[in-house]
Protein backbone atom coordinates (compact mmCIF):
# COMPACT_ATOMS: atom_id res chain seq x y z
CA UNK A 1 0.00 0.00 0.00
CA UNK A 2 1.03 3.66 -0.79
CA UNK A 3 1.15 6.20 1.52
CA UNK A 4 -0.93 9.32 0.77
CA UNK A 5 0.56 12.48 1.92
CA UNK A 6 -1.54 15.92 1.99
CA UNK A 7 0.24 18.94 2.70
CA UNK A 8 0.03 19.77 5.71
CA UNK A 9 -1.85 22.52 7.58
CA UNK A 10 -0.17 25.04 10.34
CA UNK A 11 -2.61 25.83 12.81
CA UNK A 12 -2.20 29.36 13.74
CA UNK A 13 -2.00 28.89 17.45
CA UNK A 14 0.14 31.09 20.10
CA UNK A 15 2.44 29.54 22.14
CA UNK A 16 1.84 26.12 20.62
CA UNK A 17 3.07 24.04 17.47
CA UNK A 18 0.15 21.69 16.01
CA UNK A 19 0.39 20.57 12.57
CA UNK A 20 -2.25 18.90 10.78
CA UNK A 21 -2.15 16.41 7.83
CA UNK A 22 -6.19 16.03 6.65
CA UNK A 23 -5.12 13.32 4.21
CA UNK A 24 -2.21 11.45 5.68
CA UNK A 25 -3.28 7.93 4.22
CA UNK A 26 -5.33 7.13 1.60
CA UNK A 27 -8.68 6.46 1.58
CA UNK A 28 -8.16 2.89 0.57
CA UNK A 29 -5.49 1.97 3.18
CA UNK A 30 -7.05 3.65 6.00
CA UNK A 31 -10.20 0.90 5.73
CA UNK A 32 -7.47 -1.28 5.57
CA UNK A 33 -6.44 -0.28 8.99
CA UNK A 34 -9.15 0.59 10.22
CA UNK A 35 -10.71 -2.92 10.17
CA UNK A 36 -7.56 -5.03 11.26
CA UNK A 37 -7.33 -2.30 14.53
CA UNK A 38 -10.70 -3.00 15.33
CA UNK A 39 -10.70 -6.78 15.62
CA UNK A 40 -6.68 -7.13 17.04
CA UNK A 41 -6.44 -4.59 19.23
CA UNK A 42 -7.23 -5.99 23.19
CA UNK A 43 -9.55 -2.91 23.28
CA UNK A 44 -10.65 -2.37 27.31
CA UNK A 45 -12.68 -0.62 29.56
CA UNK A 46 -11.43 0.88 32.90
CA UNK A 47 -13.06 2.89 35.43
CA UNK A 48 -12.11 6.52 35.82
CA UNK A 49 -12.00 8.57 38.85
CA UNK A 50 -13.46 12.09 38.04
CA UNK A 51 -14.26 14.92 41.18
CA UNK A 52 -14.42 11.77 43.18
CA UNK A 53 -16.50 9.97 41.04
CA UNK A 54 -15.35 6.45 39.56
CA UNK A 55 -17.35 5.76 36.51
CA UNK A 56 -16.95 3.66 33.09
CA UNK A 57 -14.59 5.42 30.83
CA UNK A 58 -16.33 7.03 28.29
CA UNK A 59 -14.50 4.84 25.61
CA UNK A 60 -11.83 1.71 24.75
CA UNK A 61 -8.37 1.92 25.25
CA UNK A 62 -5.14 -0.46 24.74
CA UNK A 63 -2.06 0.29 25.44
CA UNK A 64 1.10 -0.90 23.05
CA UNK A 65 4.69 -0.40 23.45
CA UNK A 66 8.15 -1.46 22.09
CA UNK A 67 9.42 -1.70 26.18
CA UNK A 68 8.20 -2.95 29.36
CA UNK A 69 7.03 0.34 30.57
CA UNK A 70 3.96 1.15 32.28
CA UNK A 71 1.64 4.48 31.60
CA UNK A 72 -1.03 6.31 33.65
CA UNK A 73 -2.97 9.03 33.38
CA UNK A 74 -6.30 9.93 35.38
CA UNK A 75 -5.85 7.52 37.91
CA UNK A 76 -5.73 4.69 34.96
CA UNK A 77 -2.31 2.23 35.41
CA UNK A 78 -1.80 0.69 31.83
CA UNK A 79 0.82 -2.07 30.77
CA UNK A 80 1.87 -2.53 27.55
CA UNK A 81 1.13 -4.81 25.06
CA UNK A 82 3.81 -6.02 22.60
CA UNK A 83 3.20 -3.85 18.99
CA UNK A 84 1.11 -5.79 16.37
CA UNK A 85 2.78 -6.21 12.69
CA UNK A 86 0.00 -3.32 11.46
CA UNK A 87 0.81 -1.02 14.59
CA UNK A 88 4.45 -1.58 13.72
CA UNK A 89 3.76 -0.46 9.91
CA UNK A 90 1.99 2.81 10.77
CA UNK A 91 4.71 3.40 13.19
CA UNK A 92 7.41 3.62 10.48
CA UNK A 93 5.84 5.71 8.60
CA UNK A 94 4.84 7.95 10.67
CA UNK A 95 8.29 8.04 11.94
CA UNK A 96 9.64 8.68 8.49
CA UNK A 97 7.39 11.48 8.15
CA UNK A 98 8.43 13.15 10.93
CA UNK A 99 12.16 11.77 11.89
CA UNK A 100 11.24 11.38 15.36
CA UNK A 101 11.09 8.08 17.17
CA UNK A 102 8.31 7.11 18.97
CA UNK A 103 7.79 4.10 21.98
CA UNK A 104 4.56 3.92 22.72
CA UNK A 105 0.72 3.93 21.65
CA UNK A 106 -2.17 4.71 23.22
CA UNK A 107 -5.05 3.21 21.56
CA UNK A 108 -8.48 5.16 21.67
CA UNK A 109 -11.81 3.57 20.26
CA UNK A 110 -14.66 5.53 20.21
CA UNK A 111 -17.87 3.81 19.88
CA UNK A 112 -20.39 6.23 18.79
CA UNK A 113 -21.12 9.86 19.35
CA UNK A 114 -21.49 9.30 23.61
CA UNK A 115 -18.10 7.92 23.60
CA UNK A 116 -15.81 10.82 23.97
CA UNK A 117 -12.55 12.51 26.26
CA UNK A 118 -12.57 15.72 28.41
CA UNK A 119 -10.42 18.41 27.98
CA UNK A 120 -7.11 17.60 29.20
CA UNK A 121 -3.57 17.89 28.33
CA UNK A 122 -0.68 15.09 27.80
CA UNK A 123 1.40 16.13 30.27
CA UNK A 124 2.35 13.04 32.97
CA UNK A 125 5.71 13.14 33.93
CA UNK A 126 6.47 10.16 32.02
CA UNK A 127 6.87 11.79 28.25
CA UNK A 128 9.49 14.50 29.36
CA UNK A 129 9.22 18.59 28.98
CA UNK A 130 7.53 19.53 25.82
CA UNK A 131 6.61 16.53 24.33
CA UNK A 132 5.47 15.63 20.66
CA UNK A 133 2.19 13.81 19.93
CA UNK A 134 1.42 12.25 16.77
CA UNK A 135 -2.21 11.13 16.49
CA UNK A 136 -3.88 9.32 13.85
CA UNK A 137 -7.64 8.76 13.12
CA UNK A 138 -9.29 5.88 11.42
CA UNK A 139 -13.43 5.40 11.12
CA UNK A 140 -15.97 8.10 11.66
CA UNK A 141 -14.79 11.93 11.44
CA UNK A 142 -14.98 13.58 14.85
CA UNK A 143 -14.57 17.64 16.34
CA UNK A 144 -11.56 17.81 17.79
CA UNK A 145 -10.85 20.89 20.37
CA UNK A 146 -8.25 23.45 21.88
CA UNK A 147 -8.17 26.05 24.50
CA UNK A 148 -5.50 27.86 25.68
CA UNK A 149 -4.64 27.49 29.50
CA UNK A 150 -4.45 31.26 30.58
CA UNK A 151 -6.63 33.64 27.94
CA UNK A 152 -10.19 31.88 27.25
CA UNK A 153 -10.79 33.89 24.43
CA UNK A 154 -7.66 31.81 22.50
CA UNK A 155 -9.81 28.66 20.92
CA UNK A 156 -9.34 26.56 18.30
CA UNK A 157 -11.53 23.39 16.63
CA UNK A 158 -10.86 21.16 13.71
CA UNK A 159 -12.68 18.08 11.97
CA UNK A 160 -10.08 14.97 12.29
CA UNK A 161 -10.32 13.02 9.37
CA UNK A 162 -10.60 9.19 8.32
CA UNK A 163 -6.43 8.77 7.52
CA UNK A 164 -5.66 12.20 8.93
CA UNK A 165 -3.05 12.93 10.94
CA UNK A 166 -2.45 15.28 13.89
CA UNK A 167 0.85 16.77 15.68
CA UNK A 168 1.17 18.62 18.64
CA UNK A 169 4.79 19.65 20.32
CA UNK A 170 6.60 22.39 21.02
CA UNK A 171 4.45 23.96 24.07
CA UNK A 172 1.46 22.71 23.11
CA UNK A 173 0.91 20.59 26.43
CA UNK A 174 2.11 23.35 28.29
CA UNK A 175 -0.30 26.36 27.27
CA UNK A 176 -3.44 24.45 26.08
CA UNK A 177 -5.76 21.55 26.28
CA UNK A 178 -8.10 19.47 24.08
CA UNK A 179 -10.88 17.18 23.84
CA UNK A 180 -12.82 15.21 21.54
CA UNK A 181 -16.55 15.89 23.41
CA UNK A 182 -19.54 14.11 23.01
CA UNK A 183 -21.86 14.17 19.83
CA UNK A 184 -25.36 13.46 19.80
CA UNK A 185 -25.38 12.85 15.81
CA UNK A 186 -25.41 9.33 15.21
CA UNK A 187 -22.21 8.44 13.81
CA UNK A 188 -19.65 5.13 13.36
CA UNK A 189 -16.68 4.28 15.46
CA UNK A 190 -13.44 5.85 15.54
CA UNK A 191 -9.81 4.62 16.38
CA UNK A 192 -7.31 6.55 17.30
CA UNK A 193 -4.17 5.90 17.57
CA UNK A 194 -1.66 8.36 19.98
CA UNK A 195 1.96 8.41 19.32
CA UNK A 196 4.27 9.42 22.66
CA UNK A 197 7.70 8.35 24.03
CA UNK A 198 7.48 7.62 27.61
CA UNK A 199 11.06 7.73 29.55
Amino acid sequence: MTLFKSDPIVLNMKDAEVIYYPSFFARSEANAYFNVLLETIAWQLDDITIFGKTVPQPRLTALYANNSKSYSYSGIHMQPHPFTKSLEAIKAKVELELQHRFTTYLCNLYRDGQDSNGWHTDNEKALGQRPLIASISFGAERIFHFKHKEDSNLKQKLILNHGSLLIMKGGTQDYWLHQLPKTKKKIGKRINLTFRTVY
